[in-house]
């Protein structure tokens, strides 16, 4: 267990939900419009805006893009209200993870963030990342992404004591992903397919009420470090890889201080040290409820916050009232 950090001070911990509330609160008023942008945009504008709220120097180090891709929450932003003056946070954020869930009203939409000590989080470029993650309680080493989807499987089968067709896989619903999900069903498993959102998927391997024992697959390499930080809280072990398409990802990757470009990440190498991860749900999935619009300008969220040092995982559930 990692040693308690000083700067991610007990409060900040609980006050991190309150920005994923708002994003998520945003959010839900676009649900089911089909407008991915406009869901996105409310969900930014609102977490922007709450961390305003926070007594901290934090900075965007996994955010909505470069400075000139995005017009707030970009990657260097200086976010909270004492900047200059309070602890020196790393961010890492997705305000709508499944902005095309939210916009057609599908499962497992999030608003997420991470938060740590100042040069914790790896500054992951926005590429893809090949991942592979697994929950609490196995050997170290029972997953290695070198290898075939086959040997993950019956390696992560011999640890649990069952055979390789009671494993069930998590994987994004992906063309590219073809070949594996054959693979997967030749040797017998349940495959969860997920239309969008992975950072839910990597997290539901550490529950076993989704009956989901590992996740396999391409996805963000961004939402692999939010995932990672989820994984330094509860257990788990996770591996991941760059995967660039061009030399201006590669050059991309070169900015932001990465030289090894095949280099196979663990679980620390993304996320070390102490770690706040906070997610509420946007629409109800298999981590948290969804935002729940009642009579009388009431509404309520589902939210989750971790700490790696102590292992703490808190469930909030919020009543909400609108103002006039």
């Amino acid at each position: 267990m990692p040693k308690a950090s000083d700067v991610l001070d007990r409060v900040l911990v609980l006050e991190m939900v309150r920005v994923t509330e708002a994003a998520a609160i945003a959010a839900s008023y676009l649900i089911g419009r089909g407008d991915e942008k406009a869901a996105d945009a409310a969900a930014v504008e609102a977490m922007r805006k709450a961390f305003d709220e926070l007594y901290m120097d934090g900075t965007v180090v996994i955010g909505e893009g470069e400075r000139d891709e995005a017009p707030m929450l970009y990657i260097g932003e200086k976010v909270g209200g004492a900047i200059g003056k309070g602890p020196k946070i790393d961010i890492a954020l997705d305000p709508l993870e499944g902005t095309t869930i939210t916009a057609k009203a599908g499962p497992n939409a999030l608003a997420v963030l991470a938060a740590a000590e100042e040069g914790c989080l790896l500054n992951a470029p926005d590429v893809y990342m090949q991942k592979i993650a697994i929950g609490p309680g196995y050997p170290e080493g029972t997953i290695d992404l070198t290898k075939s989807a086959s040997d993950n499987v019956r390696s992560l089968a011999a640890a649990k004591g069952v055979e390789p067709h009671q494993i069930i896989a998590c994987v994004l619903d992906r063309p590219r992903h073809a070949e594996m999900i054959a693979e997967l069903r030749e040797l017998g498993c349940g495959i969860v397919l997920i239309p969008d959102g992975d950072v839910a998927g990597v997290i539901a391997t550490t529950d076993p009420e989704t009956t989901i024992d590992i996740y396999m697959g391409s996805g963000g390499a961004p939402e692999g470090v939010l995932a990672c930080a989820a994984l330094r809280c509860v257990g788990g072990q996770f591996q991941g890889k760059l995967l660039f398409r061009n030399d201006d990802e590669r050059a991309r990757a070169r900015k932001w201080g990465i030289e090894d470009l095949d280099r196979v990440y663990s679980l620390k190498d993304l996320a070390k040290g102490d770690c706040i991860f906070a997610a509420t749900g946007v629409t109800d999935g298999s981590l948290l409820d969804g935002v729940k619009h009642l009579k009388g300008g009431k509404f309520t969220t589902e939210s989750v916050v971790m700490r790696a040092s102590s292992g703490t995982v808190r469930w909030v559930r919020g009543e909400h009232h609108t103002t006039d």
